[in-house]
């Protein structure tokens, strides 16, 4: 009989093989309308990118205070220069909450306006995105907690970081993940493509390397070592199904709690195994910056979207290709500053 790790071992080998398989390589309020002249098939996006922006992002900028919860006035929201510029209706701020591939946000009623669930009155509602912040926020109201012994939430069988080959030097090198320019690290509870076990979000679709975290061992640690002051790792879930962590007291996953990391494009095989190193990854390995996730790489060699190959001349990594919008690349981490796009 197989043992329990040799099980886990053998499911996380199916994750990858099936991933390796895949090919998937404000205004006048809520009631205001017009549709602009926003790009084809792009206004939904441009609306929930905004909504992303500002309730992750931005809000203290805009002059929004987010309650305990991360909500904010949904007035106040749709008065934010961007959004206002869209005139969403109301019914479009409800398809961008409940149609939401990645169910980003929650919509409920402010306190007193309990009896008003028919309104359409942006004055009635409260607004949040349920994770992603780097606004600073307290877990404890935003998420619920994962605990050993049978908690309230049970702690996922399988919790996974997805990275690309060219941050995977650099997560080494720092010791482990960070959670960078956000407020946590972000974890999916499998692969996107297992929808029919009810993943929606966590993971790019596109990412390229699996980082599969020992979530309980490092709970055990932090008891173990008695953690009084409260400086171990917490994990917790989002309303969306996303396991979260701001790390140890130092803002890390570190690597001892990787138990495995595999490719997930280009062959790529295992890199990991209980905490230690297996592989480097290959010489020649197409490395490409995706999309929204830096605009030029740090410490040399750090492709834009264009790609490049591993190692070659001066053994750097890519060319100089355009980077994205998105989050700035960092040299002692994965990715930082969270900017306009956000797709996790």
């Amino acid at each position: 009989m197989a043992s329990p790790a040799e099980d886990q071992a053998t499911h996380h080998q199916d994750l990858a093989d099936r991933a390796s398989r895949s090919n998937r390589g404000g205004g006048r309020g809520p009631k205001s309308g017009g549709h602009g002249g926003h790009r084809k098939g792009g206004r939904d996006v441009d609306l929930s990118r905004a909504l992303s922006r500002l309730l992750r992002h931005q809000a203290a900028s805009a002059g929004i205070t987010l309650d305990a919860e991360g909500y904010a006035p949904l007035d106040k929201v749709l008065a934010w220069g961007p959004i206002r510029s869209l005139k969403p209706t109301f019914p479009e701020i409800l398809k961008a909450v409940k149609e939401s591939d990645k169910q980003r946000f929650a919509i409920k009623l402010a306190p007193g306006k309990e009896d008003n669930e028919g309104s359409e009155e942006a004055g009635d509602w409260l607004i949040r995105a349920n994770q992603g912040h780097s606004i600073k926020l307290e877990s404890e109201g935003l998420l619920r907690r994962l605990v050993l012994g049978g908690g309230t939430i049970p702690i996922p069988e399988t919790v996974v970081h997805g990275t690309y080959f060219a941050f995977w030097d650099k997560i080494i090198q720092s010791g482990g993940l960070k959670p960078m320019g956000r407020n946590h690290v972000h974890f999916s509870t499998g692969l996107p493509e297992d929808t029919e076990r009810g993943v929606i979000s966590g993971m790019r679709s596109d990412a390229e390397v699996l980082v599969f975290v020992d979530v309980e061992r490092s709970i055990r640690d932090a008891e173990a070592e008695g953690d009084k002051e409260g400086k171990g790792i917490k994990w917790w879930m989002s309303d969306n199904g996303v396991v979260l962590t701001g790390g140890d007291k130092d803002g890390l996953v570190p690597l001892k709690y990787f138990k495995e990391v595999k490719g997930r494009r280009q062959g790529v095989g295992l890199l990991w195994k209980h905490g230690q190193k297996v592989a480097d990854l290959p010489e020649g390995l197409e490395i490409r910056m995706p999309m929204g996730k830096g605009r030029a790489a740090a410490g040399g060699g750090g492709g834009g979207c264009g790609g490049g190959k591993r190692g070659g001349r001066g053994g750097g990594r890519g060319g100089a290709g355009k980077g994205g919008r998105g989050r700035e690349e960092k040299g002692n981490g994965e990715e930082a500053k969270p900017l306009e796009t956000d797709s996790q």
